[in-house]
């Protein structure tokens, strides 16, 4: 026998919508580290951030993490994302935690600050207006441009340009959302630099490409 559940818990039903502003809104489950983190953003239940720049509009869907990298405006990121995930020093005798953890594992008074400098050096950047799909992962080190779209899944071993869309495990660029005539338009407009009172007044122009583009692209 299957039970009609419309809402649970029963709170839901009269839950009204999360409604985002200037200030950031951070689930209470989240952890952040030496982290800026924009306005009209919204991190997801689970997100663990350390040293990362979150700009302004984009969000974590939850479950995510993201570790030494610089995220733009307008990003999405579905649940289960992980930007960065940590290194290990292949080329010692051991690649476990105790050789740069050591004072963690009572072996020296200290950590070792020379390796994770070096995971700082690998650091990740995500432009602005960029999806990425539940899943995926982004290797220390790796560029994604502009508008990209990341698949679900996939694992990102190589930069991604500008309104390129990457899928698969390595991921590979499979097609570009637009021509290349209209991304260099799109990158001259840059909207992702417009202030709020021009976001509200050009809105209802976001929805289409073409007119967009012949509405705010100078000739």
């Amino acid at each position: 026998m299957l039970h009609d559940i419309e809402f649970f818990p029963e709170e839901l039903r009269d839950a009204p919508p999360t409604m985002l502003s200037e200030k950031p809104t951070i689930h209470p489950s989240c952890t952040l580290r030496k982290c800026k983190v924009g306005g009209w953003t919204r991190l997801g239940a689970n997100t663990r951030m350390s040293e990362v720049s979150f700009d302004d509009y984009s969000y974590t869907a939850g479950n995510v993490s993201i570790v030494y990298a610089t995220v733009g405006k307008f990003c999405s990121i579905a649940n289960s994302v992980r930007i960065n995930p940590g290194n290990h020093p292949q080329w010692r005798v051991t690649q476990n935690h105790l050789t740069y953890r050591r004072k963690q594992y009572g072996f020296d008074t200290k950590e070792d600050e020379e390796f994770f400098q070096w995971r700082r050096d690998h650091h990740c950047t995500i432009g602005h207006d960029v999806w990425i799909g539940h899943g995926a992962v982004i290797m220390a080190g790796v560029s994604i441009g502009h508008g990209a779209v990341i698949g679900s899944g996939a694992v990102v071993t190589k930069d991604v340009g500008n309104y390129e869309v990457a899928v698969g495990v390595p991921a590979k660029v499979i097609k570009k959302r637009f021509t290349d005539e209209q991304i260099e338009k799109l990158l001259e407009i840059a909207y992702w630099d417009w202030d709020r009172e021009t976001l509200e007044k050009r809105f209802d122009d976001l929805f289409e490409i073409n007119a967009f583009l012949e509405k705010y692209h100078s000739k």
